[in-house]
């Protein structure tokens, strides 16, 4: 077939269910997506306003939300239409653009956890140093790197999932165009592009994974050895709320991409995804907000001026 393409379209079908419990997960869906922009541009602007959060853990916080918001917004909106039956069709160039926009996005998310673990090892561990070693043109050039490398990397994949044939049939058991529904449909050889995704899988999840758990163990030994309680409490409360958010991240991500596509486990990806897609990003403002006193502080000091 070379590279022609028969199937033009693909149809998802989002959760199974009766119209009124499609109706309600499309209202559950909706009311998160929005408390997910709201709450994650609160962080930003927060951030923005206030002199004493202009340091490179809030600056790559804002990174985060910002990702979050785009994240979120290449799910949701599609997802709602497909759960209320006025949009379940999607071209094959969107459903392409679609996984790009999430592998990527993904991806840039997990470098940037990696990153952020960094910075609060050297936060923690190097106290006196750390000033030097994180200056704002570091931030900038490891924030940078997390999105281009993000991006980049994805786009070798995408390219590669475009050169797919799709014979019928085009239905997507799922709320999105993931990797492990397109390989299972397509009527060629999905060798490579499974390879691909594998080693993607090892570079961009392992990788960052593994940083992050090296920075936190070495974190962890250095609060171990100060000797008051206090100031234990205080050197964990300022990765406390990181640790959760890389907890509930890479814990849905190394199931979703870390192992073989197989057709059996698209009714969990698709429960899994949901956590990844809509309840992660909604978490992570509240994670942040209530795990961390600075972030509750300057937001006590706005609600005051208001």
């Amino acid at each position: 077939m070379g590279n022609y393409t028969s199937v033009q379209e693909f149809i998802l079908l989002g959760f199974p269910g009766t119209w009124y419990f499609r109706f309600s997960l499309s209202v559950v869906f909706s009311v998160m997506y929005g408390l997910t922009v709201i709450g994650n541009v609160s962080i930003i602007a927060m951030v923005w306003t206030t002199a004493r959060l202009h340091t490179p853990m809030y600056y790559f916080l804002c990174n985060l939300s910002f990702l979050e918001i785009w994240y979120t917004t290449a799910c949701v909106p599609k997802a709602v239409g497909v759960l209320l039956g006025s949009s379940q069709t999607m071209s094959s160039i969107v459903c392409i653009l679609q996984l790009f926009l999430l592998l990527s996005l993904g991806s840039t998310e997990c470098f940037l956890l990696a990153i952020m673990a960094y910075d609060r090892y050297l936060a923690i561990c190097h106290p006196l140093r750390y000033s030097c070693l994180m200056s704002n043109t570091f931030c900038t050039q490891l924030s940078l790197s997390s999105w281009l490398t993000g991006f980049l990397g994805i786009s070798v994949l995408a390219f590669l999932v475009s050169r797919l044939s799709f014979c019928g049939p085009n239905i997507i058991n799922h709320f999105i165009c993931d990797i492990d529904s397109l390989i299972a449909l397509s009527c060629t050889d999905t060798s490579l592009v499974e390879l691909t995704v594998f080693f993607a899988s090892i570079i961009v999840v392992v990788a960052s994974c593994a940083v992050t758990l090296i920075s936190y163990i070495y974190i962890i030994s250095t609060i171990l050895k100060i000797r008051s309680a206090q100031g234990r409490r205080k050197a964990f409360s300022t990765c406390s709320a990181h640790l959760t958010v890389v907890t509930l991240w890479f814990g849905s991500a190394i199931f979703l991409y870390v192992k073989p596509a197989t057709p059996n486990s698209l009714d969990m990806n698709k429960f899994i995804n949901s956590f990844n897609t809509i309840i992660t990003p909604l978490l992570n403002p509240f994670i942040y907000t209530l795990r961390n006193k600075d972030v509750k502080q300057a937001l006590s000091k706005a609600f005051s001026k208001m």
